[in-house]
């Protein structure tokens, strides 16, 4: 079985107003992954104003606050999955959007062939 990484989009701004039940139908989501041996682990992110990014800058290491690129969405959490293939790893993204109305970006993580 491959792991798949699901990033978590969401949108900078207040949280919806249905979270708690957002968060409720995310709960079930996941223990119907654990049941199936798809779920490996999920993480929450603080606000991107929390981040600090370090980076290489004329053989010197230099840290900055905040995120590393600026934009409207920001990655607010991620999952960490098996699954036999792409399509099924889609099957589970599919729910997690259908769920919470967020995009999910899918990737397979190397090393898993």
């Amino acid at each position: 079985m491959k792991q798949y990484l699901f990033s978590i989009y969401q949108p900078e701004g207040e949280p919806p107003a249905d979270l708690d039940r957002i968060m409720r139908e995310v709960e079930a989501w996941q223990q119907e992954m654990q049941a199936a041996g798809a779920w490996v682990f999920t993480g929450r992110l603080h606000a991107p104003s929390t981040a600090t990014v370090v980076r290489l800058r004329d053989d010197e290491v230099l840290t900055t606050d905040g995120p590393f690129a600026e934009g409207k969405e920001y990655i607010g959490g991620f999952t960490v999955v098996r699954a036999a293939d792409l399509d099924a790893a889609l099957e589970w993204a599919g729910a997690f959007t259908r769920i919470t109305s967020l995009p999910v970006e899918v990737r397979p993580m190397l090393g898993e062939d």
